[in-house]
């Protein structure tokens, strides 16, 4: 006997296609929703190069990701020395950072008609035009894609293990010296800043970096929306004073991070700088961050797009008559004819120069650290360094080398 069939009615009717789809889009909507409930906007997760300008608020766990809360990281360095692209791509990738690298250039095959200068110019040495240049191209790329935020590396670079617990810290100290305040729009805690209100303002109260005040969340990048240029790498660095050299217009507040343990003792740091204003006035294992004055060396430092449209201004097409970090220096303090920008640095530095064992002309493509050979490796100033961990990080240990353990205290 054939089986009997009824019209469904119309409560047991088949729902449509359209109506199937429509359920399903919200039901993935609300499991992506708990996921980011459960997990936050998490960070790690993130892609390298995650930014979106203008988009939500920046979240300072994009630091986390894998250009450290930039849109990109980029190292210069000529492609001849395989040893050192060898050595930033493996510390790069223990690190779980994603970078780009950048042909250096030889400065014998840059044209004298193509460096900017004023009447009278004489011809600077050929490794320092080489230099300028390679940065100069980083910063046209950048300009060209319109990449909004980049960290700009040298080859030698080397970074603590906590890189990204540092960059916290620092992007923190950042927003409490540059972000609008909460409970007033319109101030800032260092009350010199944008701008000093008198050639002989004095020193914003210093701002401690365990009881920051509550500022608005920045918008496009973790670091804050107010920079232009934060110097991470460099060799050594004056806390801004109006008793300095061009410091009248430099903004003088800054953060102190007391018992920073990633701070060497007092004793294992290192400056090129005359006066040692860290060591001279804070105890051991402090970190200050600042506006820049009198920086030297471009080790590493991160630019905005806006930043970065104004150093090919003033850096590229305007008069080159010194090395490429004395530039920086210029385009940070607004001297020798260029405008200030808003630079702002850690003191002491992020990033430094890892010196090899092995020759010692091998250190540097720029200047003669003469001859020899260095039997130890190192890197000044950084404890945990991720170059002389590297047989750790290889292991997948957390068991760190301390480059500057404390030294035991005379009874």
């Amino acid at each position: 006997m054939g089986l009997l069939t009824m019209p469904l009615t119309p409560s047991l009717r088949r729902p449509s296609n359209t109506v199937i789809l429509l359920f399903a889009s919200a039901v993935s909507v609300v499991l992506v929703f708990q996921v980011w409930l459960i997990n936050g906007p998490n960070i790690a997760a993130l892609p390298a190069g995650h930014f979106i300008p203008g988009g939500r608020h920046a979240n300072i766990n994009d630091i986390n990701n894998a250009t450290l809360g930039f849109e990109k990281i980029y190292v210069i360095g000529l492609p001849a020395r395989t040893d050192r692209r060898d050595g930033i791509v493996l510390s790069a990738a223990l690190s779980n950072m994603s970078i780009e690298l950048i042909d250096g250039v030889l400065g014998e095959t840059i044209s004298d008609k193509a460096i900017p200068s004023a009447e009278g110019y004489k011809r600077m040495p050929d490794p320092v035009l080489g230099c300028w240049r390679g940065h100069m191209n980083t910063i046209q790329e950048m300009v060209r894609l319109n990449i909004q935020t980049a960290l700009i590396l040298e080859d030698d670079a080397d970074w603590d293990v906590r890189i990204r617990d540092q960059l916290r810290d620092f992007a923190l100290s950042v927003h409490a010296l540059t972000q609008p305040l909460s409970e007033d729009p319109s101030s800032y805690a260092d009350s010199t800043f944008p701008s000093p209100k008198s050639p002989g303002a004095l020193p914003a109260s210093e701002l401690s970096f365990n009881d920051l005040p509550s500022t608005i969340p920045p918008k496009g990048s973790p670091y804050g929306d107010n920079w232009d240029f934060l110097w991470v790498g460099h060799c050594g660095m004056r806390l801004p004073s109006k008793s300095v050299k061009n410091g009248a217009k430099i903004p003088k507040g800054r953060v102190v991070h007391h018992d920073d343990p990633t701070v060497p003792q007092k004793q294992f740091l290192w400056t090129v700088s005359s006066v040692d204003d860290l060591k001279d006035g804070y105890e051991d294992h402090t970190r200050v961050v600042s506006h820049v004055q009198d920086g030297i060396c471009s080790l590493g430092y991160a630019i905005t797009q806006a930043g970065a449209r104004k150093l090919l201004h003033s850096i590229g097409l305007l008069n080159v008559d010194a090395a490429y970090d004395l530039l920086l220096r210029q385009y940070c303090e607004g001297s020798h004819g260029r405008p200030y920008h808003n630079c702002l640095a850690p003191i002491p530095s992020l990033f430094h120069h890892h010196r090899p064992a092995g020759s010692i002309q091998a250190e540097s493509d720029i200047s003669d650290h003469g001859d020899g050979y260095k039997k130890t490796a190192h890197t000044d100033v950084v404890r945990w360094s991720t170059r002389m961990n590297w047989d750790v990080l290889l292991d997948g240990k957390t068991n760190w080398k301390d480059q500057f353990p404390d030294a035991k205290q005379k009874a």
